[in-house]
């Protein structure tokens, strides 16, 4: 299954949770359609385990595939499997990029990646699933620090999570521990996630 390029704020609204993490898509707090402010319709338990399903891989931009297989890490860790999906979730590269305000968007934050605006550790990193591990420095390129774009995004950056240290300097990040799942989205039942896969 390819990734969803359709219209995201349809896609919010019928999850019921703001994929771009402004809030903007949910004014309208109702799925989209011509029925969608009087859609009374009760999800059944596998529906629900679907739905929470969805929102967090249409939250991070993954397909399917790339979903299942790190859902499938997951597990083989010690620990609470759900939480160690949604932590495995966040150390993506494209992720913390996003994070520390390079870009708007994760999909920005992919873009940026796949071009090879990106170091890790001061090599360039093109590859968007890959996994950054405890002390690793995230940069960009010295030609790529210039561009409008990567710019406007650090002035609007309005937060900087706890996991992460930025230096203004250098314009670099380093990824100075792992997330604890309260500083991760609250919106999100990751124990129905594991219900579904265990099927």
């Amino acid at each position: 299954m390819s990734r969803y390029t359709g219209p995201k704020f349809k896609l919010s609204r019928r999850l019921g949770i703001s994929l771009s993490g402004t809030g903007k898509e949910l004014k309208r707090p109702f799925p989209p359609g011509q029925h969608g402010p009087n859609q009374r319709k009760k999800l059944s338990g596998y529906g629900v385990q679907l739905q929470e399903k969805q929102k967090l891989r249409h939250m991070y931009g993954l397909n399917e595939k790339q979903f299942r297989n790190l859902f499938d890490k997951a597990t083989k860790l010690k620990g609470i499997s759900g939480e160690n999906f949604m932590i495995l979730l966040e150390s993506r590269l494209d992720n913390l990029v996003y994070r520390l305000g390079f870009a708007n968007s994760r999909a920005g934050a992919r873009q940026l990646v796949s071009h090879g605006h990106v170091t890790v550790n001061g090599k360039k990193v093109d590859i968007a699933s890959y996994t950054v591990s405890i002390n690793d420095v995230i940069g960009l390129r010295e030609r790529s620090r210039g561009q409008k774009s990567i710019k406007e995004a650090m002035e609007g950056r309005h937060h900087l999570p706890n996991y992460l240290e930025f230096n203004d300097a250098a314009v670099e990040g380093k990824y100075i521990r792992l997330p604890e799942r309260a500083e991760l989205s609250q919106d999100i039942d990751e124990k129905q996630i594991v219900e579904f896969y265990s099927r």
